[in-house]
């Protein structure tokens, strides 16, 4: 069960003229207990600005971990390879030495979760 709560400022001030920005939320359910909440705020305080927003929630799908596990994968191997699906966008980002302590948490957090 876990809970993750976003909240987000974009603020675009005047004098911005022309500029843009997009803020994304993703969020990945891993189980049925498992919620979150996002609360973005947007000020502009300029006319001629393009700003996006955008969240999405997904949870892990049975028909997903099913597939995995009938080209044999256990269900944790098959939970992690959804996750680091999910996460490696966001790794990719990150400098070296910061994607490798994301996913090793991320693998800790996951050891014996499933099942």
């Amino acid at each position: 069960t876990g809970r993750s709560t976003y909240r987000g400022l974009l603020k675009v001030h005047e004098g911005a003229v022309n500029s843009k920005s997009r803020v994304e939320c993703d969020a990945l359910l891993l189980d049925e207990n498992a919620r979150t909440d996002t609360y973005p705020y947007i000020e502009i305080e300029e006319k001629k600005v393009n700003t996006e927003h955008e969240a999405t929630v997904s949870k892990v799908g049975e028909d997903q971990l099913f597939y995995l596990m009938s080209r044999g994968l256990s269900e944790e191997e098959a939970m992690a390879m959804v996750v680091n699906g999910f996460i490696e966008p966001i790794a990719k980002e990150l400098p070296l030495e910061y994607a490798i302590e994301l996913n090793r948490l991320i693998q800790l957090e996951m050891e014996g979760s499933v099942g």
